[in-house]
């Protein structure tokens, strides 16, 4: 979203630089995480009088009735609509009126291209490969928020990192809402391991990162594919929700306390 703006002449600021647009990337994943969106989207127009604010994000996407109510936002936009944003934006500046965008993220099949990325940190690029979760674990809101999964395709990811390299970027961090499930919804059989494969081969990248894992996505083939790929840093957060197997089925996670601990055993053995 930043990078749009850029794009389309804006200058990103601070907070404290009196801007004139302030965008709230809103959070859902807990009731702390919407109380805090409220309460940082009343912050910045407290601070900020005149400045058109922007809630877009996981909260906005599904609890949009209780955000028009707040008399601070002035535009409310879901997460299909960010790649938008900097048209909602110039169209209340022409029309003044607020608005609310929300379209059913359940009913989308398609990964949501946002453009290449250029606005990056100095050493090191997040690539994200695909959103929305299938799980519906009993606590999580994700796939309401998020949708259903949806894969990037694997010539733009390869495209965009090939983009990255010759600007000199030599890390990479793989990231996604449930990367595990990259490729499911792809008719070849092509999966996150084989993305990997991919990316390992791209010269001028030296560090590929992974965001969160499902321990069931780390069978033995996994782990020692992975091991063969020397840009591949040996670092892995592998998600444990709870120590307790009555705790985990109440969640609905799909594994068991002993299944996380082979899934770490083996991969102590083979990398």
């Amino acid at each position: 979203m930043a990078q749009n703006f850029k794009e389309n002449g804006y200058i990103l600021c601070n907070e404290n630089e009196n801007p004139d647009i302030v965008i709230v990337n809103t959070c859902t994943v807990t009731n702390i995480a919407d109380r805090k969106s409220r309460q940082i989207l009343r912050k910045v127009k407290e601070e900020n009088k005149n400045a058109i604010v922007v809630a877009v994000g996981c909260y906005v996407q599904v609890s949009s009735e209780n955000l028009s109510q707040m008399p601070e936002v002035d535009i409310i936009l879901g997460n299909s609509e960010k790649k938008e944003i900097v048209k909602k934006v110039e169209q209340f500046i022409l029309e003044h009126k607020p608005s609310t965008q929300i379209i059913d993220v359940n009913k989308e099949k398609d990964f949501l291209e946002m453009g290449a990325i250029t606005f990056t940190e100095k050493t090191r690029a997040t690539i994200k490969i695909q959103d929305g979760c299938n799980n519906f674990c009993t606590y999580c809101l994700i796939p309401y928020a998020r949708g259903r999964v949806r894969s990037r395709k694997k010539q733009n990811v390869i495209k965009e990192v090939q983009e990255i390299s010759k600007k000199g970027i030599q890390e990479i961090v793989i990231t996604g809402i449930h990367i595990a499930s990259y490729g499911i919804d792809f008719e070849e059989s092509y999966r996150l391991i084989d993305l990997i494969e991919d990316l390992n081969k791209i010269e001028g990248i030296k560090r590929i990162r992974l965001g969160s894992l499902e321990p069931s996505l780390v069978t033995e083939e996994f782990a020692q594919r992975l091991s063969k790929l020397e840009k591949v840093c040996n670092h892995f957060h592998l998600s444990l929700q709870s120590g307790c197997n009555e705790t985990l089925k109440r969640m609905n996670r799909k594994y068991t306390c002993e299944e996380f601990v082979n899934v770490t055993r083996n991969f102590k053995k083979i990398l």
